[in-house]
């Protein structure tokens, strides 16, 4: 993804810089269309960040074990076994996530700074049922089935459908 963020930003570049664009923006701030590209060239400088950084920390983001379930994300939160109360995969269109229900008391505890906004965050909050937070699984090692089946490893009566 980083690659491809700096090859768009390259590319548009080059393509105003040539001079063979009637529609290139002139660099001044009350340009709408500069503000415009100026504004996406910051995002996908953002998506490269975050796309060389991610590609750097090679720890596990999610570690299922005897202990409980560890979440990585920048959280560094472990929830003990006796502290879930579920566990199940559900789809979003092509895509399995990982859900995981969490005792009120152990998900405050947990601070894990959810956002329902966040994009390209791992981790998001279900709305509607509290305590429980979602593990999507891209950009990860192991997909949602695999998670799935540590956890039926370790705790299968915690699994549902």
């Amino acid at each position: 993804m980083a690659a491809v963020a700096l090859l768009m930003i390259g590319s548009a570049i080059a393509h105003f810089a040539s001079g063979n664009s009637d529609n290139a923006p002139t660099l001044s701030l009350q340009d709408p269309r500069f503000v415009m590209f100026s504004l996406l060239a910051m995002i996908m400088a953002y998506y490269i960040f975050v796309g060389v950084s991610r590609y750097l920390d090679r720890t596990p983001q999610v570690v299922i074990d005897h202990e409980g379930i560890a979440l990585g994300f920048g959280r560094n939160a472990r929830i003990s076994w006796d502290d879930i109360e579920w566990v199940r995969l559900r789809r979003l269109g092509m895509r399995a996530q990982l859900q995981i229900g969490v005792e009120p008391h152990a998900f405050l505890a947990a601070d894990l700074r959810l956002s329902q906004f966040n994009v390209d965050d791992s981790l998001r909050p279900i709305r509607g049922v509290p305590g429980a937070v979602v593990v999507r699984d891209n950009g990860l090692d192991s997909n949602a089935m695999a998670m799935l089946d540590a956890v039926k490893a370790f705790r299968p009566n915690l699994v549902r459908s």
